[in-house]
């Protein structure tokens, strides 16, 4: 029988800096600031005959990917209700209310997620793991969680399950 181990992983270059803003409702939302976002990993899988359960490298590779993809960008949700996101030339407005915001493009990723939190930003970590770890690959994984940090003693954590 084989064991099932759990790695965890929060290495230093899992970490972004980002700016967005919280939509709290249709006419409510926090100003525009940042954070110096950290993620962690834990995922269990079975271990091998060769006494490890895959060259895990790879998976900090994804997440170092992940995190300079999203590094110094402002992050902006594609799916809110009360976002209207209007591209022009060189630039992006997004519309909230009667606010008009202008944003170079070259300094936004438009993430696909309802409200850019790190309830939400947990959840795309997480998805793009699972699809490129779990779904798409011959690991043995059972478990994932992905946990972001917007600061000390702030964080939330999205897990999946076989």
């Amino acid at each position: 029988m084989k064991n099932t181990t759990r790695i965890e992983l929060a290495k230093e270059n899992f970490k972004f800096s980002s700016g967005h803003f919280t939509i709290f409702s249709a006419t409510e939302r926090e100003n525009i600031h940042g954070h110096n976002f950290t993620v962690a990993l834990a995922f269990d899988a079975a271990v091998e005959d060769n006494g490890m359960i895959f060259d895990y490298a790879t998976a900090k590779r994804h997440i170092e990917a992940m995190c300079r993809s999203l590094n110094e960008h402002f992050l902006l949700p594609a799916h809110s209700k009360h976002l209207k996101i209007e591209e022009e030339a060189d630039y992006t407005y997004v519309h909230f209310g009667s606010e008009k915001i202008p944003f170079l493009k070259r300094d936004i990723k438009i993430l696909p997620v309802e409200n850019v939190t790190v309830e939400e930003l947990s959840a795309y970590f997480l998805q793009a793991f699972v699809d490129e770890f779990v779904k798409t690959r011959k690991h043995p994984i059972s478990y994932v969680e992905i946990k972001i940090f917007s600061g000390p003693g702030q964080s939330a954590n999205a897990t999946w399950r076989i």
